[in-house]
């Protein structure tokens, strides 16, 4: 208790310095006129580059800060965009806070393409994307955009069920500081402290953000203490603009990945087995204090976009990423030889050479480290006139990243160096891309669209993976990806398009470590139709995916709960998705959606009881074949406003052989949201309340899971069986989280 009264003391002294500076700032403004000020609206070349608009052949969202707020009280991005079509959310810690992810159209995190500003999110060698690094970010996310499908070329690996493209806080003429404080559920608790400069010398902008996030989390013991920072400098005049931004976030978590099987999913749902430690006869003796993922990691990006005259633009960023941390845990003997039958507490395993004793066993706690650096060059030239528009885009980037395991302790492990080191090994990943865009009105209604891009993946692993074994990778790709399409507008407000667009991508480092893996292959149609009129707004579309040696989910995770997938042969997904905003009343808004799909595996082949098998068609992993939004809006007021949001999925199952023993149900939940603003006559600019109550019907559901087999010739000699199981990540009942913020 005493650390927060010290924490929104020292917002509040942060608040007064910083509304003092910004005063000055504000008398310095006033001193020359508001009309005379050169109000420029610079759009950022590399982002025109890689956006859709509504003359683009592709199916997309928008979303702005301003539909984010309401909900923004500490949960992940991925949370915040729950109700967007055809999107699944996870959470480990059962909440929103901590590790989080999300699928879109049943693609997994791995498939969908992030930038930031467009410069490549998605860790280089895993190809995911972790939100929990960068916590709070959608306070400084001024405008989000996901294109569902292939969509247009981007920056880094090709989306194959989405790409997600943010850019942060546009400039702000005007002066602020905003401390925010929420508190909920679990212990849950947010606290940041915004500033503007407003415009400095006509030219000159600084922002920034601190933020701190903490929640006990749903599940026991799955706690989260997030830390992040955004600072943005910005220089503009009439035909220039240059940012500098620094941000990025420091994580601490309690496993939470482990998930649960289904009898204990019945009887407690809570339940957390991460660091549990165990006597010799197997009772139970508390948990491991440390089992811990840390991590930090920090961003930098600079960006020149300038006007060369009224057709041409150009752009240059560059960005460098440092990521540090690992994974701790505690290794319990009796666990090993008893329940996972794993190898994490052998000398082999720990790389030790056994004692005079001939001990070759030990429980210990070890940490995984992954130690990275990311460096990008993005280029970008714009031209546009009545008719047409030509993007040419390029990316060079440059990941290094060292993972090695270090044993912390060993209760018989005799002499060791400190920090002895059990592994070691390093990945290198090079890329070079290319991509033009061609859009051209071809007449009055006509509008075509061409987009080539040109991709090339250098890929070196050399060293050991824990285990020990020895992990070497060499593998060189060369993409051509090429996509195309017609946009009609049938009159001002409506619009039809048809595209096709291919994508091939390159395998991940945890589908080399399981095996020889091949690249993936995509063709993907796209027909849509939108409307966009005063008091509506709606678009509908259906797509047919066409895959080759789709890398699926099998429904197992590794070690620390990364998704394990295979090449499978073909594999098809074919959907309709509908979304709608209508201005029913002046006061209330009507925002549903819904996507209908199937997706299968053409050719599965699966070995069950020791007999390769064919399958033949079975429903893809983690893809329910329904999935529906829906938010009420009603704002009786400008100064209040009201939601209530739901979402219904359908039954998925885990794995690819159309396993019982691997459905997850449906679930159906609903949010409710209310805001209330207050702008005083005097002191501060705005006050305003948040309220946020998830899962208001309190619905016991699971979003997420793992299903896995093996072969069992064990337990009967000379027999075969192939054993299957599951885990369960439950997600909270109904609980909240309320705020309020204070602008200057």
């Amino acid at each position: 208790m005493n650390q927060h009264i010290r924490m929104k003391t020292h917002g509040l002294f942060l608040i007064t310095v910083l509304y003092t500076l910004l005063g000055t700032a504000q008398s310095e403004r006033s001193e020359k006129p508001m009309d005379s000020l050169p109000l420029i609206s610079l759009e950022e070349v590399q982002l025109i580059g890689i956006l859709a608009n509504l003359d683009t052949p592709v199916t997309f969202t928008n979303i702005s800060q301003q539909e984010l707020a309401p909900r923004n009280l500490g949960q992940d991005i991925p949370i915040l965009l729950n109700y967007l079509p055809a999107v699944v959310t996870t959470s480990d810690a059962g909440a929103g806070i901590g590790y989080t992810g999300l699928r879109v159209r049943g693609s997994d995190a791995t498939r969908v393409n992030v930038t930031i500003n467009g410069i490549p999110y998605n860790d280089a060698e895993s190809q995911g994307t972790f939100w929990v690094n960068l916590p709070d970010f959608a306070s400084s996310v001024d405008q989000i955009q996901l294109q569902r499908g292939v969509g247009t070329s981007t920056n880094g690996a090709a989306a194959f069920g989405a790409s997600l493209n943010l850019q942060t806080s546009a400039n702000t003429f005007d002066p602020f500081a905003e401390f925010s404080s929420s508190v909920g559920s679990f212990n849950s608790s947010k606290n940041s402290l915004q500033f503007s400069t407003g415009l400095l010398k006509n030219n000159f902008t600084l922002t920034g953000r601190l933020s701190q996030i903490q929640s006990d989390g749903y599940v026991d013991r799955a706690s989260s203490n997030l830390k992040s920072y955004f600072f943005q400098g910005t220089f503009q005049d009439e035909n220039t603009l240059i940012k500098t931004l620094f941000f990025g976030g420091h994580e601490i978590t309690y496993q939470s990945w482990y998930g649960l099987d289904a009898v204990t999913l019945a009887s407690d749902r809570r339940s957390n087995p991460a660091g549990a430690i165990f006597d010799a006869n197997g009772t139970p003796d508390g948990f491991y204090e440390n089992q811990v993922d840390d991590y930090t990691q920090d961003h930098f990006q600079w960006h020149w976009n300038e006007k060369i005259n009224r057709q041409w633009n150009f752009s240059i960023g560059l960005n460098s990423t440092y990521g540090r941390g690992f994974y701790e845990e505690y290794n319990d003997l009796w666990y090993s030889q008893n329940i996972s039958f794993g190898s994490e507490t052998s000398y082999e395993y720990l790389q030790l050479i056994p004692n005079e004793t001939k001990v070759n066993s030990t429980e210990n706690s070890t940490q995984k480290w992954l130690d990275n650096r990311y460096h990008v060059l993005t280029l970008g030239l714009h031209y546009q006139d009545k008719q047409t528009t030509v993007n040419f885009g390029g990316l060079a980037s440059r990941y290094v990243g060292d993972h090695f395991g270090v044993l912390l302790w060993g209760q018989q492990i005799g002499e060791v160096s400190p920090k002895h080191r059990f592994y070691e090994n390093q990945g290198i990943k090079t890329e070079g891309s290319a991509f033009v865009k061609l859009s051209q009105k071809m007449n009055t209604n006509w509008n075509a669209f061409i987009d080539l891009q040109v991709r090339g993946i250098n890929y070196e692993v050399s060293g050991q993976i824990a285990g020990p074994s020895v992990f070497a990778v060499s593998d060189q790709f060369l993409f051509f990806n090429p996509k195309a399409g017609f946009t009609y507008s049938y009159n001002e407000v409506q619009r039809l398009y048809f595209s096709y667009a291919k994508a091939q991508r390159e395998p991940n480092r945890t589908d080399y470590e399981n095996g020889s893996p091949r690249p993936e292959k995509l063709n993907d149609f796209e027909l849509g139709w939108r409307i966009k009129k005063e008091g509506i707004q709606a678009q509908a579309n259906v797509y047919w995916m066409e895959y080759k040696d789709q890398l699926v989910l099998t429904g197992a995770i590794d070690a620390v709960g990364a998704p394990i997938r295979q090449n499978v042969g073909k594999s098809r997904r074919i959907g309709l998705e509908v979304e709608a905003q209508w201005q029913l009343l002046d006061q209330l808004l009507w925002k549903p959606n819904f996507a209908l799909s199937t997706n299968k595996n053409l050719d599965f082949y699966f070995k069950r009881d020791g007999i390769l098998i064919p399958l033949e068609n079975t429903n893809l992993a983690f893809s329910p074949n329904f999935i529906a939004g829906n938010a009420f809006i009603y704002a009786p007021s400008s100064s209040f406003q009201i939601g209530l949001l739901s979402k219904y999925v359908g039954t998925q199952y885990m794995g690819n052989i159309d396993s019982e023993n691997s459905l997850l149900e449906a679930y159906f939940i609903s949010d409710l949201s209310a805001v209330w603003t207050w702008e005083p006559k005097n002191g501060p600019e705005r006050v305003q309340w948040s309220l946020l109550i998830n899962n208001l019907f309190d619905s016991k559901y699971v979003s997420n899971g793992y299903f896995y087999t093996y072969e069992d010739d064990f337990s009967n000699p000379g027999q075969v069986k192939t054993i299957e199981g599951a885990g369960y990540y439950p997600q909270a009942g109904i609980h909240f989280l309320t705020g309020i913020s204070v602008r200057f």
